[in-house]
């Protein structure tokens, strides 16, 4: 992954020539990529092989019915893909916002993507069917790297979830973000308003119940009943999962904070287990 300043300033010059460039600014690197602001309003992001092509015809695709803002490509190359700015900030860094109102405009936003005819999308994204007891699995993986940081009123009932048997796997999947949680939800710092959903590079056909499990995970319970409220409810299996999923989740976020001294992260996992193991 290339994902130097001196690259951003290249591909700005051949893609739009009229561009001016005067600052660019590392915003910071996810699982996945590294992105970098130009002028505080193009966005530069840099992934992996052809990730980037699909993903900008994802982006088209999916700002034709999504009732929240997403980016809209202006060019990829490579690997790179640029977009305009979306307003905002993330969600993970915006302190006081009312997390019940982004939890309602995102399960109406869940609503629409889940919609989308799976035919078509499959097109454009792969299956991200994982069985639940696989996911069991790796989340006893992931568990086992960060339990020394898990407060130990947790880890009793974390293990014993651990060695509970997971929901059924979903009859029926769903095109969807696959990847929903709060560092990939901007918002109006002053209003809470939600102004976007950014980083679409694992978007799937995924258990609908996934994206909602991020959202308890990283909003709490009544987060999920006003997500499922707005989506137009949800059934007992679904929920369910959304559950199980967080759980298993909330310990991938864990380590990433650890492992990138990413203090955010660490602290947003370790609130979590109040409501997720309580």
């Amino acid at each position: 992954m290339v994902d130097s300043e001196e690259r951003v300033r290249a591909l700005v010059a051949a893609h739009l020539p009229e561009y001016r460039v005067e600052s660019v600014t590392r915003l910071g690197a996810g699982l996945d990529n590294v992105a970098y602001e130009v002028n505080g309003d193009l966005i530069v992001r840099f992934g992996s092989g052809a990730g980037a092509d699909r993903e900008a015809r994802l982006l088209t695709a999916v700002g034709n019915f999504s009732p929240l803002p997403v980016p809209v490509p202006c060019f990829t190359d490579s690997g790179c893909l640029a977009y305009p700015k979306l307003r905002g900030v993330p969600l993970l860094d915006a302190a006081g916002v009312d997390g019940l109102a982004v939890a309602a405009a995102l399960g109406g936003f869940l609503a629409a993507l889940h919609a989308a005819p799976v035919e078509r999308m499959g097109k454009l994204v792969a299956t991200d069917d994982l069985p639940m007891d696989e996911w069991r699995r790796e989340a006893r993986e992931t568990y086992a790297s960060v339990s020394a940081n898990v407060p130990s009123a947790y880890r009793r009932r974390v293990e014993t979830f651990l060695e509970t048997s997971p929901p059924e796997d979903p009859e029926t999947l769903a095109f969807s973000h696959n990847d929903l949680g709060i560092e990939h939800v901007l918002v109006d710092p002053l209003t809470g308003a939600v102004t976007g959903v950014i980083d679409w590079s694992d978007a799937a056909i995924v258990d609908p119940a996934f994206d909602f499990g991020l959202v308890y995970r990283d909003l709490g319970p009544a987060a999920l009943d006003a997500a499922l409220a707005a989506y137009g409810g949800g059934s007992e299996a679904l929920r369910a999962r959304a559950v199980f999923y967080a759980r298993c989740n909330v310990f991938e976020d864990l380590a990433y904070g650890l492992e990138t001294s990413r203090e955010r992260y660490v602290a947003k996992s370790l609130v979590a287990l109040e409501w997720l193991f309580a």
